[in-house]
C-alpha cells in the first residue's frame, strides 16, 4: 500500500471519529448547561427564601414599634395593658392564623371568596419548602392588621375582649379579605375575585392597614370616648401621652420595619427591592414634612405627635403603589397623606367625637384608603395621570370600598356582641385608676408612678 492510500485511509478514519463524536460532545455540553441552569435556579430560590425571611423578621420587629408608639401616646397608668395587648395579639394571632386563617386565605379557592384547606393539615413536610417561608411572612402581616386596633381602643378596653377580637380577626376577618385580594399569590389557580379583576395592593394599604383601621373605627365607636375626653360643651380635651420620646422611638422602629414590609413583598431577591425602598422612604419623608407644615399652620405650633403620625401616614399610603409609581409620584402620595392625617385626626376628634388616642383610624384607615386609590392615579401602568383612564381607579375604588364594608361591618357586629356578652369596656373605677392595676395588677414604672383618679 503506497503512501497516498495510507494517508487517505487515515483521513477517512479521522473524519469518521469526528462525525461520531459530535453527538457525544453536544450531549456533554447540554448536560453541563443544564447543571448550570439548575444551580442558578437553586441559588435564586435560596436568595428568595433568605430575603423573604429577613423581611418577615423586620415586619415582626414592627410589633415593638407599635407597642412603643401606643404606649408613648397614652397615659402611664395604662402602659402595661398596651404592652400586653401588643404581645398577645401577635401570639394569639400567630396560632389562629396557622390553624385556620392561612388556609382560608391561601388554600384552594374556586369560589372566589375563601380557601378550603387548612395549612396545618396540608401534609407539607419540614424542610426548605417555599410554603414555610411564605407562611411566616404572611403571619407577621396578619399580626400587623390585628395590632392596629389596639391604639384606637386604648385605655378603656377589657383585656379578655381584646384577646377574643385578636383571634377573630386572625381566623376570619383578615384572611377572607386577604383571599379576595391576595389569594392567588401562593396558588396562581385561585379565583380571587378582586385579584382577577386587576385590583392592585402590592404590600397591603388596604389588605392590612385599612382592614385594621376600619376595625379600629368600629371598636372606638362601640366603646365610646374615654372618661373626661369631651367636656360638657362637647369640645374635646387633650389627654396627653406620657412619653413622647418613646412614641418617637416607635415611629423610627416602624419606619425601619417598613423596609421589610414593602420591599419584602417582592418575595424575590432582585433589583426591584432597592426601587421599592426608595419610593417607600420618599413617601414617609414627604408625609412627615407636610404633616408638620399642616399642623403648624392650623395649631400654630410644630406638633410632634402630628408629625410622627405624618411619617406613618406616608408609609401606609405608599404601601399599595410602592412598586408601580415614580419617585415623584411617591412624594406626591406621601405629601397628600401628611395633610390628610392631620385633617382626619381633627375631623374625628372635633366633628365626629370619636376618641382615638393614637390616631390609628386616620393613619391606617384613611391613608390606607388614599394609598389604594393613589395607584389608580399615579400608577405608571394604567394610572389616570399617565393616560390609563379610569379603569384602574375604578377597580381600586371597588377593592377599597369592599374592605370598608367588610371590616367595618363585621367590626361593629363583633364589638357589639362582645359588649353584650363578656363585656367590652372596663368599669369607670378601673379606667380612672388605670388598666395596669385594674386588669393586670402591675405598675409600668414601679416607684416612679403616681396613680390619680383624673
Amino acid at each position: 500500500m503506497n503512501r497516498k492510500k495510507i494517508s487517505l485511509l487515515i483521513f477517512i478514519v479521522c473524519l469518521t471519529a469526528i462525525f461520531f463524536s459530535r453527538p457525544v460532545m453536544a450531549a456533554e455540553g447540554s448536560d453541563v448547561q443544564a447543571s448550570i441552569d439548575a444551580a442558578k435556579d437553586e441559588l435564586q430560590s435560596n436568595i428568595n427564601i433568605v430575603w423573604t425571611c429577613v423581611a418577615a423578621f423586620l415586619v415582626f420587629f414592627m410589633q415593638a414599634g407599635f407597642a412603643m408608639v401606643e404606649t408613648g401616646f397614652t397615659r402611664a397608668k395604662n402602659s402595661v395593658n398596651i404592652l400586653m395587648k401588643n404581645l398577645m395579639d401577635f401570639s394569639v394571632g400567630t396560632l389562629a392564623f396557622f390553624v385556620i386563617g392561612f388556609g382560608l386565605m391561601f388554600g384552594t379557592c374556586t369560589n372566589g371568596l375563601f380557601g378550603t384547606s387548612l395549612f396545618c393539615l396540608s401534609g407539607i413536610e419540614p424542610g426548605e419548602s417555599w410554603d414555610w417561608t411564605f407562611l411566616i411572612f404572611q403571619t407577621v402581616f396578619a399580626a400587623t392588621a390585628a395590632t392596629i386596633v389596639s391604639g384606637a381602643m386604648a385605655e378603656r378596653t377589657k383585656f379578655v375582649s381584646y384577646l377574643v377580637y385578636s383571634a377573630a380577626i386572625s381566623i376570619f376577618i383578615y384572611p377572607i379579605f386577604g383571599q379576595w385580594a391576595w389569594g392567588n399569590l401562593l396558588n396562581a389557580d385561585n379565583n380571587s375575585w378582586l385579584a382577577v379583576r386587576g385590583f392592585h395592593d402590592f404590600a397591603g394599604s388596604t389588605v392590612v392597614h385599612s382592614i385594621g383601621g376600619w376595625l379600629a373605627l368600629a371598636g372606638a365607636i362601640v366603646l365610646g370616648p374615654r372618661i373626661g375626653k369631651y367636656g360638657p360643651d362637647g369640645k374635646p380635651r387633650a389627654i396627653l401621652g406620657h412619653n413622647l420620646p418613646l412614641a418617637a422611638l416607635g415611629v423610627f422602629i416602624l419606619w425601619f420595619g417598613w423596609f421589610g414590609f414593602n420591599p419584602g413583598s417582592t418575595t424575590t431577591g432582585n433589583g426591584s427591592i432597592g426601587y421599592i425602598a426608595v419610593t417607600t422612604n420618599l413617601a414617609a419623608a414627604a408625609g412627615a414634612v407636610l404633616a408638620l407644615i399642616t399642623s403648624w399652620s392650623i395649631i400654630k405650633k410644630p406638633d410632634i405627635s402630628m408629625t410622627l403620625n405624618g411619617a406613618l401616614a406616608g408609609l401606609v399610603a405608599i404601601t399599595a403603589p410602592c412598586d408601580g409609581v415614580s419617585p415623584f409620584g411617591a412624594i406626591c402620595i406621601g405629601s397628600i397623606a401628611g395633610v390628610l392625617v392631620v385633617l382626619s385626626v381633627l375631623f374625628f376628634d372635633y366633628v365626629l367625637k370619636i376618641d382615638d388616642p393614637v390616631g390609628a383610624v386616620s393613619v391606617h384607615g384613611v391613608n390606607g384608603l388614599w394609598g389604594t386609590l393613589s395607584f389608580g392615579l399615579f400608577g405608571l401602568d394604567g394610572g389616570l395621570f399617565y393616560g390609563g383612564g379610569f379603569k384602574q381607579l375604578g377597580i381600586q375604588i371597588v377593592g377599597a370600598g369592599s374592605a370598608f364594608i367588610w371590616a367595618f361591618g363585621l367590626g361593629l357586629a363583633l364589638f357589639f356582641i362582645l359588649s353584650k356578652t363578656v363585656g367590652l369596656r372596663v368599669t369607670a373605677e378601673e379606667e380612672l385608676k388605670g388598666l395596669d392595676i385594674g386588669e393586670h395588677g402591675n405598675e409600668a414604672y414601679s416607684g416612679f408612678q403616681v396613680f390619680t383618679t383624673e
